[in-house]
């Protein structure tokens, strides 16, 4: 008997702002360009692509695309994004020893 699969979207299980917050949190933290898109991409599925695409001025195709693995968001587009998803982004030092010693 062949083993049935369902197609995963974590977009279903990030239903609350904190857990949005939290996972987009984890993704800024990991610095690889194509999770954070991707990231950026679940949660706006989990908000509603449509209403995201239209506070970030751009239509909800392009901001699929833009927010897939593949995708390369403008800075003007990710700041439209997180504006959309009421996500404030901050910068902090980073702490390594090289740049502690200095």
């Amino acid at each position: 008997m062949a083993l049935e699969t369902l197609p995963f979207d974590a977009a279903d299980y990030l239903g609350d702002e904190a857990a949005q917050a939290e996972f987009l949190a984890e993704a800024f933290e990991t610095g690889n360009a194509a999770f954070i898109s991707n990231a950026l991409g679940v949660v706006a599925r989990a908000r509603g692509m449509s209403g995201i695409a239209r506070e970030a001025g751009v239509t909800r195709e392009a901001l699929y695309r833009s927010l897939s693995e593949q995708g390369d968001p403008k800075l003007s587009t990710l700041l439209g994004v997180l504006k959309g998803l009421g996500i404030k982004l901050s910068a902090l030092p980073i702490s390594t020893p090289d740049r502690e010693a200095s």
